[in-house]
């Protein structure tokens, strides 16, 4: 699985880089921090797959990296994508190295 880090996520949204950023933590944990991705709980992304971009990189994110990394798996299991990475740490690491 690829993985990119949160230093590396700041790049992409500071550069205004062509990518897709995917929440898949429930609306609560949305709610109470979010760095501006759209919001598909872990539950629903397979059902909802199709709002998640085929060409272009697509920036997969929870709490921790645990379930985005399930998340991940899954689609590239099920649906063949290719263009998913996994943000190292999740958005706990984002908050620790960046802030938000």
């Amino acid at each position: 699985m690829k993985e990119i880090t949160a230093t590396e996520l700041k790049k992409l949204i500071d550069d205004k880089a062509n990518f897709q950023l995917i929440d898949v933590r429930e609306p609560h944990e949305f709610d109470e921090a979010n760095i501006n991705g759209i919001l598909i709980p872990m539950g629903e992304a397979i059902e909802r797959a199709n709002e998640i971009s085929k060409d272009k990189q697509v920036v997969v994110h929870c709490r921790s990296g645990k379930r985005s990394a399930t998340v991940i798996n899954a689609l590239e299991a099920q649906l063949g994508l290719t263009n998913l990475y996994n943000l190292k740490g999740g958005i706990l690491a984002y908050i620790e190295e960046i802030g938000i």
